[in-house]
């Protein structure tokens, strides 16, 4: 497949190498948008032509690369230029550092860089990929389902550091918009865990599923969780770059029925057939998860997850986007055969 007639709507799509940031990469260029992504390092210019050949871009003429890192200001205000959208996907992640600020400066201070360029560049729209842990962690009404009015107190003890930076990072987005945006306009989409084929073998995303497939994760917490397909959410982004609705506004992106992992390896287990060998659907225990985490670093972030209320609706992206996300099923079946196809996972 070759892109269409290119636009003159030029597209900045930040962390080309990204999970979700190659799939932006791949359907707007579909779409015949002309696209900038910014890398950390040039040499990481073949990695995301490669995956742009997978997705079946044969051509891609019209992609871009600019050299650019969210703790310098260098590169940012050239790869900003002549744009006239930016989906700011970028974001540290990664296990927890000692620090805490190694992961919360690059998320909030490369967002405002981001936004800065943006803004100074006269760049329409930012579409900002915050998460589901920025909105639904400290709702305990579980009377009521989970939606965009809700916001995540960063001061919560249990919280991870990671869903920290993007609770800070989407935090300083929208003050950085009212007081020195200008006529910028800012939109972020909010995703729970986020699954989906990826583009090439060894992709970042897909962790949880990597685990269960390959039978290292011996037993199975219990933990509930909303999915969102890699594909939806790239796609939820481009909706919300253009639709005049979408300015100012948040979009939780999931399929909008709440799993659990005992429930995600038992599907694999009866629909994978061999590949799904190693999966265990033995649970682990609450308690045990708790007692571990007393000296495990690992079982330390699994703790905030568990007896986490995770009902929440993707109403206002159906009824105002128009989006329409995969089931959980097809998505999670899509990503364990192409994770197979890859090798990632041995069948």
């Amino acid at each position: 497949m070759t892109t269409t007639t290119p636009n003159k709507n030029t597209v900045l799509v930040t962390g080309g190498t990204g999970f979700v940031a190659s799939h932006c990469i791949l359907q707007l260029l579909q779409q015949g948008y002309p696209v900038k992504t910014t890398i950390r390092s040039l040499s990481r210019k073949d990695d995301v032509l490669a995956m742009m050949r997978e997705g079946g871009i044969t051509a891609p003429y019209h992609l871009e690369f600019v050299e650019a890192d969210l703790n310098s200001d260098a590169g940012w205000d050239e790869a900003a230029r002549g744009c006239q959208y930016v989906l700011h996907v970028a974001s540290p992640i990664g296990h927890t550092p000692k620090d805490e600020n190694e992961m919360i400066r690059p998320a909030v201070d490369g967002t405002l860089r981001v936004l800065k360029a943006a803004r100074d560049a006269g760049v329409k729209r930012v579409v900002l990929t915050s998460n589901f842990g920025a909105v639904g962690f400290s709702h305990t009404d579980t009377s009521k389902v989970i939606t965009e009015e809700s916001w995540t107190d960063p001061n919560q003890k249990d919280l991870s550091t990671y869903n920290k930076s993007k609770i800070l990072a989407e935090r300083a987005a929208w003050d950085f918009i009212k007081r020195e945006g200008g006529k910028l306009e800012l939109v972020a989409i909010n995703p729970t865990a986020i699954f989906g084929p990826p583009l090439s073998a060894g992709a970042s995303g897909n962790y949880l599923l990597k685990m269960v497939l390959s039978g290292s994760m011996k037993r199975i917490p219990n933990i509930t969780l909303g999915i969102a397909d890699v594909r939806d959410v790239a796609d939820l982004h481009i909706r919300a770059m253009t639709n005049p609705r979408a300015a100012g506004e948040r979009f939780l992106a999931l399929s909008g029925v709440i799993t659990s992992l005992p429930e995600i390896a038992q599907l694999l287990k009866a629909r994978l057939g061999p590949a799904a060998r190693n999966v265990s659907t033995k649970r682990l225990p609450d308690w045990i998860i708790k007692i571990s985490a007393l000296f495990n670093r690992r079982a330390k972030e699994v703790v905030p997850l568990l007896d986490r209320y995770r009902e929440a609706s993707n109403a206002k992206a159906r009824e105002i986007l128009g989006w329409q996300p995969r089931s959980n099923e097809e998505t999670l079946l899509a990503t364990a055969e192409s994770l197979i196809k890859f090798g990632d996972i041995k069948a």
